[in-house]
């Protein structure tokens, strides 16, 4: 299964972004709440300091650091040199699509605990979202282009999953602005998220 990591910076298009495929050291650098929602962070909202940063996190300043050099060392985010001081550092997150495939990491116990980590954050981040966007007070236009939709009837094969999946990709990648554009009148970032999964019926727990 190919899953696509969402602390990426949602106005920059895929297409033009370079792709790492995450090792099983990289996931278990990057497989921490803490760490996760950090990235997150720099990626959708610019650079920040460990100060701006803790004091949006509720952490200690010192915690938030560390955590920053973690991810600096293993290449997600990196210091901006021409700006701040040796006492203030700035990071941003690195320009960069994750990209992971999950069954790699099943027979080694270490990196499974890590992928397991990983995608309950990564779904949790995917709820929060939701939920903010919900309580948030937003005009009537807004309103009608948003969607929250499922489709719980279909049955598919994991090759007709997979090209469903690769077709929905294809549209975003597409239909994402390129990165240097001026924004339009009136634009605002978006998050699109894409899940989808197979589950267990109820005929196959009896």
């Amino acid at each position: 299964m190919l899953s696509r990591m969402p602390d990426m910076p949602e106005l920059t298009p895929e297409r033009t972004m370079a792709k790492r495929r995450l090792d099983a050291r990289s996931l278990r650098a990057l497989a921490h709440p803490l760490r996760m929602q950090m990235l997150e962070m720099l990626s959708m909202d610019g650079p920040a300091t460990a100060t701006g940063l803790s004091e949006r996190l509720g952490e200690k300043t010192g915690t938030v650091s560390w955590h920053l050099r973690h991810l600096a060392d293993h290449g997600f985010i990196e210091e901006e040199a021409d700006r701040g001081t040796k006492r203030e550092r700035w990071w941003r997150a690195v320009q960069q699509q994750q990209v992971m495939h999950g069954a790699e990491f099943y027979g080694d116990p270490d990196a499974r605990g890590a992928l397991s980590v990983l995608m309950r954050e990564t779904v949790q981040r995917y709820f929060t979202r939701c939920l903010d966007a919900l309580v948030q007070d937003w005009d009537d236009e807004w309103l009608e282009a948003a969607t929250f939709s499922d489709w719980i009837t279909m049955r598919m094969t994991p090759a007709q999953l997979g090209a469903l999946n690769a077709e929905l990709l294809a549209v975003v990648e597409r239909r994402a602005p390129p990165a240097d554009a001026e924004p339009g009148s009136g634009a605002r970032p978006v998050v699109v998220q894409l899940q989808s999964f197979p589950r267990l019926g109820r005929r196959s727990r009896e």
